[in-house]
């Protein structure tokens, strides 16, 4: 295009303006994008509504929507981890959409606590005698380290030395809270006497689970039960980081026998009867909840994390809190089955089929279904699947993928060498006839 015909900025930005795609986004970002595709075509000598409309798309694509996870991981991270029970993204929208008593305590009519009722609530779930939470576990580490032994010595074994999503690393996360990384052991066993070499020199043991993978073979950790009584004797902190989030090995919210894919997973409330101080989990893995780092444990060693200065940089938002609490209430009212994990992750295998036999006759798509499995996923219960069928379709699976990313909403499938898998495990069954609509 020649220099002298570019359209102006404004010009550009209402054209922009009046495709339906564009029309949701604010002008002030349509008239930034606008500028950028005229400064870059006046020196490539390229098309700008093209440019522009190209860098739109990119953008728009980022854009926070819903999505359907027809991928077979329950917890997915791109994803958003746990979908929320509509009870509690009620609870998150009321609080959003109005007041509440975040930090009011309506029978005194005064200033109250945040985690006034949330921490008894997780306590009295967990067997603990008190109950914090921020805004997730990795802050929940940060400022347990912090308040319970920084600037001393914490000894970790060097087979927990984790790297969590984002390239976050355990060493990294303790030279935060001011704490000294004092490793003991070595990558594939570390027993009692390693910690016990160190004791003049910690001020804290921490024990991580190693929730995102696993050490296998030749191996030998030291559990929690012994670690406790070493740090009973010693008079400091064990602090146990436990991941996921399992409130209870038992899981007595879920009919039957607990899963065999949780076999080695540890419970929050076995972790604190072994004798840890304070016990840590995420809040939207196997709990099921909203994204929050949660911490039970003693009275005492809670008080001072809640009093430490960084607690006021880490605390929830009133919505997030709202949520926290009615997953916990679940749970508490023996209706933890009806949080969309554990509903997804205990649906049986005849079920599922039936809903696949169902999508296909009512798409019309040429499928098949095949033995597949579901993993739990965001580093929980490493190596450990779910048998699941699923649903095969071998037709053009590359451009059928494509489709049903561009759907609205958009669904993620597997994409496999020879076929497209639909796994209905993470599907609720009420978004089926999205998947319906987008093979059709």
């Amino acid at each position: 295009m020649e220099r002298t015909r570019l359209p102006s900025v404004d010009a550009l930005a209402r054209t922009l303006s009046h495709v339906p795609a564009w029309s949701v986004l604010p002008r002030p970002l349509l008239v930034e994008i606008a500028r950028q595709a005229v400064d870059q075509a006046r020196t490539t000598g390229a098309d700008p509504e093209r440019l522009a409309e190209q860098t739109l798309s990119g953008l728009l694509a980022r854009r926070p929507v819903r999505m359907v996870n027809a991928t077979g991981v329950l917890l997915h991270t791109n994803l958003g981890r746990a979908p929320l029970h509509p009870e509690a993204a009620a609870a998150a929208r009321d609080v959003a959409t109005g007041y509440a008593n975040v930090e009011f305590d309506l029978a005194a009519g005064r200033r109250g606590g945040r985690h006034t009722y949330l921490g008894q609530l997780a306590a009295s779930l967990t067997g603990a005698e008190a109950g914090l939470a921020v805004n997730n576990n990795a802050a929940a580490l940060v400022l347990a380290l912090a308040a319970l032994a920084a600037p001393g010595g914490v000894a970790v074994s060097r087979g927990e030395l984790i790297e969590i999503g984002g390239s976050f690393r355990l060493p990294e996360l303790m030279a935060a809270s001011g704490a000294r990384l004092v490793e003991v052991g070595t990558t594939n066993r570390t027993r009692l006497g390693d910690y016990e070499r160190v004791l003049p020199t910690v001020d804290a043991l921490l024990k991580v689970h190693p929730s995102n993978y696993r050490v296998e073979g030749f191996a030998e950790a030291t559990g929690y039960r012994d670690l406790a009584i070493l740090a009973t004797r010693s008079g400091i902190p064990f602090i146990a980081d436990v991941g996921s989030g399992l409130l209870d090995t038992r899981t007595p919210w879920l009919r039957g026998t607990p899963p065999a894919w949780l076999a080695d997973e540890p419970g929050v409330r076995q972790t604190l009867e072994a004798g840890a101080g304070v016990v840590l989990f995420s809040g939207d893995k196997l709990l099921g909840g909203p994204q929050a780092g949660i911490i039970v444990g003693g009275r005492e060693l809670v008080g001072k994390m809640a009093a430490h200065p960084l607690m006021r940089a880490m605390r929830l938002d009133g919505p997030t809190l709202a949520a926290l609490t009615v997953t916990f209430e679940l749970y508490g009212t023996d209706r933890g089955a009806e949080i969309p994990f554990w509903r997804m992750a205990s649906v049986d295998a005849a079920s599922l089929r039936a809903r696949i036999e169902q999508v296909v006759a009512a798409s019309g798509v040429a499928g098949e279904v095949v033995t597949g499995e579901s993993v739990p996923g965001a580093g929980s219960v490493p190596g450990e699947t779910i048998p699941t069928p699923l649903l095969a379709v071998t037709d053009r699976p590359a451009q059928r993928w494509r489709r049903l990313l561009d759907a609205d909403p958009p669904v993620l499938a597997r994409l496999g060498a020879d076929a497209l898998l639909i796994d209905l495990r993470t599907v609720l069954p009420e978004d089926d006839p999205h998947i319906v609509t987008a093979l059709t």
